[in-house]
């Protein structure tokens, strides 16, 4: 499973796990490793590890450099796709939805590798599905976001109802434009919630990043 730690990624995972079509063993993520941060999302890696306890799956993670090429980007996963090739993987999920040009990419990434690509969301109205996940009980923190779409307020916010209500318009629901990125702390593909609050919110590179932690006050929620 491609793993962002966010809600897309998360209801791949869940949307693939119910259909009983395909045997989930891993999660795949990459981090910036001068930060030690999932890349692009900026979540810190007790949270993605806590997460991935949390699924019940082991979480195998690719340090990328920064800043990162696309040359380095694309030997680095390779390398992982060849460990996990040999490892008897035969499908990586992906939690893309409608962007042609990253599915076209994605499959001509993995053309010859003897690794399938699946998409268990495409095509799924992203209205739709963003409260679909809401009702579902997933909850969301939006952790990045893209200031020139939304407004800054929302970094830390959890996606709900009333959120997708006020997004402006021409923002997809999802973001799956770029206009934000989450991370996923509840919901029916984790064993149980995990506890976060959020802290400190920065400017960086042109994004908004809204850092969660672990509350250590507090115990793991019960699903």
């Amino acid at each position: 499973m491609s793993w962002s730690s966010g809600k897309d990624a998360a209801w791949a995972l869940h949307v693939a796990q119910a259909s009983g079509e395909l045997d989930v063993v891993g999660l795949l993520t990459t981090t910036n490793e001068h930060f030690d941060r999932v890349a692009m999302h900026g979540v810190r890696r007790d949270l993605l590890i806590a997460q991935a306890e949390a699924t019940g799956l082991p979480v195998h993670v690719v340090p990328l450099p920064w800043p990162c090429s696309n040359d380095d980007y694309e030997a680095r996963m390779r390398a992982a796709l060849d460990v996990a090739r040999s490892a008897g993987v035969t499908h990586v999920i992906f939690g893309d939805l409608f962007l042609e040009d990253v599915r076209r990419y994605r499959e001509s990434r993995l053309a010859g590798t003897g690794i399938t690509p699946v998409f268990p969301l495409w095509g799924v109205p992203t209205a739709q599905l963003a409260r679909d996940m809401v009702s579902a009980g997933v909850r969301a923190h939006i952790v990045t976001l893209d200031p020139r779409k939304v407004p800054r307020e929302l970094a830390g916010r959890v996606l709900d109802h009333a959120l997708l209500d006020a997004l402006p318009e021409g923002v997809d629901p999802c973001g799956e434009n770029g206009e934000t990125h989450t991370f996923v702390s509840a919901g029916p593909m984790l064993r149980r919630a995990l506890p976060v609050r959020a802290g400190e919110v920065v400017e960086r590179d042109g994004f908004v990043y809204a850092d969660l932690m672990l509350d250590q006050g507090s115990q793991p929620i019960p699903s």
